[in-house]
């Protein structure tokens, strides 16, 4: 399985992007799907996630505010970031688990995003 992300960039406070990751290969064995990100200096961390049949689970930090979605047809992964923050930036880093597991086994080599104040 292959993941690539795109969407990151520069924006302002209070602005909005949307990410997206494409996955390609075996995509069949994909399970749940994620979005973490990466400060500098900090470990990585789970900021959203749905699993194959659409439940979602959001981080404290980002909930009411991100939006996460999935459209298995297409075989992409979305993450809608509205009124961001400048603690939001980071990398951003798409992944997934092997379906029937809670690993996150696959990723992708992530997207920037930077949010200026």
């Amino acid at each position: 399985v292959q993941l690539v992300e795109s969407g990151g960039g520069l924006v302002q406070a209070g602005g909005s992007l949307r990410l997206s990751c494409a996955a390609s290969g075996s995509i069949f064995s994909i399970g749940n799907m994620g979005w973490y990100h990466q400060a500098p200096g900090k470990e990585r961390e789970l900021v959203a996630a749905i699993s194959s049949d659409g439940n979602t689970y959001y981080s404290d930090s980002v909930k009411g505010r991100f939006t996460i979605s999935r459209d298995n047809a297409k075989s992409t992964l979305y993450l809608q970031m509205n009124s961001l923050k400048p603690e939001d930036t980071a990398m951003y880093y798409c992944a997934a688990t092997y379906f029937g597991t809670s690993e996150y086994i696959y990723w992708g080599q992530g997207t920037r995003v930077t949010v200026s104040s």
